[in-house]
């Protein structure tokens, strides 16, 4: 579980660079919707410049893989990395493949024509991690010592990547196969497959392996590539999309009228402290989609309301695709993502998510409302104990990240406890040498929005978009 929470954070690397994509990809289509940039010298180069981000995608998720999954995050990790990508897609090429199995190359699998994928992008960052985590403090002979340390990584990935290759030229068939038969099966689904797929992505946000499932849909992984195939104008009208628009509704409006519902159920005597937290984490979902923060203020203290959560999405995405309604994003469904896919080619009528959105905002805020007063659920305002605990709650709205680095490395037992800390977006990613040693509640009191322990000495910590200033001060006093 732990490697597996560590692969999501490492896929949101390369996902962090799509925004820019997003930028010059929506503003280009903005200024000239019809010829596709093709009409405007301005259009067509914002156009080509974001183009040039999405069809490196695969080549983005190695950099990425190689870098987050290797220990030190260290440049090397990502050139072994590269090294690993260029020898796959050169033997695999189905030029190569026809020449090492002597079949004419009108003969040779389809499969092979679709090596430049996710899938094989995240294989290759993986071989790259591995071998610079195995092989970074190989030590040789004198006669051979410039191969030392870091430079070794590269000429054992090279043999390790000539063997999955080896491997690959195999099974690789087999993969594209299944791998294509199962998004096939969810696209014969139509709206029903979206809905289904909406509820599992945001089942799997405790646990950090939304990232995964989001690959198959978004990137070309099963052929699917609705992400991909949506900016590049290579999808098609009326279906491309249909794996992203249903998420608008929900993070731009459902989320913050939950958030609206939570704060009027909130003690009389607290509203005012959880107006900070609940206003920021709205704001945050409805301009970037960053619904974290939100999520895991109700996630563990009422786990109901996000099973809600959960199916709600799900009638989103099965709804917006009914519709149908199709827009697209490159970081998450907020309203900048939204603004900028507007005047997408492939968009269609992106108007309709804001009523839509209307609707779901309503739904939320009623539904999450009657359930919390109905069975009394400690939503956030609702919970605390002590006068004392509901002023250490609004610790983080002081923006002060060196006195919540303090309070949060306090709550893990000491500087002398943590073993290691990474971050992703939102959250601290922990591991302390003795568990006991852990106070949630003193972690809590920082200002975090949440605890959650993922292994016997791991702990995340959610704490929102300003993770990594916190991260950065808890670097620091840990050195």
């Amino acid at each position: 579980m732990k490697t597996l929470q560590k692969l999501g954070k490492s896929l949101m690397l390369p996902v962090a660079c799509l925004p820019v994509a997003a930028v010059m990809l929506g503003v280009g289509y903005w200024i000239d919707p019809a010829g596709w940039g093709g009409a405007s010298p301005v259009a067509a180069f914002l156009v080509m410049a974001g183009k040039a981000i999405i069809d490196n995608i695969p080549l983005l998720f190695v950099i990425g893989l190689s870098i987050g999954m290797a220990e030190g995050k260290d440049g090397a990790a990502a050139l072994a990395g590269l090294v690993s990508w260029l020898l796959v897609q050169s033997l695999l090429d189905p030029q190569t493949v026809a020449m090492l199995s002597g079949k004419p190359l009108d003969v040779v699998s389809p499969a092979f024509a679709k090596i430049n994928n996710v899938f094989i992008g995240i294989i290759c960052g993986l071989i790259g991690a591995i071998c610079y985590n195995r092989f970074k403090n190989t030590k040789l002979p004198d006669a051979l010592a410039f191969f030392s340390g870091k430079r070794s990584v590269v000429i054992v990935t090279g043999g390790v990547s000539i063997l999955a290759a080896l491997a690959l030229f195999f099974i690789w068939p087999a993969i594209y196969g299944a791998l294509v038969a199962f998004g096939m099966s969810v696209l014969e689904l139509g709206p029903l497959g979206a809905g289904i797929y909406g509820f599992f992505n945001r089942l799997l946000i405790p646990f950090g392996l939304h990232h995964a499932l989001n690959s198959v849909f978004w990137f070309d992984v099963a052929g699917i590539n609705d992400l991909g195939n949506f900016w590049n104008n290579t999808g098609i009208y009326g279906v491309t999309g249909q794996y992203m628009t249903g998420f608008f509704p929900i993070m731009m409006f459902g989320l913050p009228g939950a958030a609206l519902a939570m704060y009027q159920t909130a003690k009389s005597r607290q509203k005012k402290t959880v107006a900070g937290l609940l206003l920021s984490a709205a704001f945050a979902a409805f301009l970037t989609g960053v619904t974290e923060p939100l999520e895991f203020s109700f996630m563990f203290l009422a786990p109901v309301l996000y099973v809600v959560h959960a199916a709600l999405t799900a009638v989103s995405m099965f709804v917006m695709a009914a519709l149908p309604v199709r827009a697209g994003f490159n970081f998450s469904g907020g309203m900048i993502d939204l603004i900028l896919s507007w005047r997408t080619p492939l968009a269609q009528n992106p108007w309709a998510i804001i009523p839509a959105g209307m609707i779901f905002f309503t739904i939320y805020y009623f539904l999450f409302r009657v359930i919390i007063t109905k069975f009394d659920l400690k939503t956030p305002g609702r919970e605390y104990e002590n006068q004392s605990d509901i002023e250490n709650k609004s610790l983080s709205a002081t923006g002060d990240f060196a006195d919540i680095a303090k309070a949060i490395i306090a709550g893990l037992g000491g500087e002398g406890n943590i073993s290691s800390l990474d971050n992703c977006i939102t959250r601290l990613r922990v591991d302390v040498k003795d568990h006991v040693a852990v106070n949630e509640k003193a972690i809590k009191a920082s200002g975090a929005r949440g605890v959650l322990r993922t292994g016997k000495t791991a702990v995340q910590i959610v704490i929102g978009p300003q993770v990594q200033h916190v991260a950065d001060e808890i670097k620091k006093m840990i050195i």
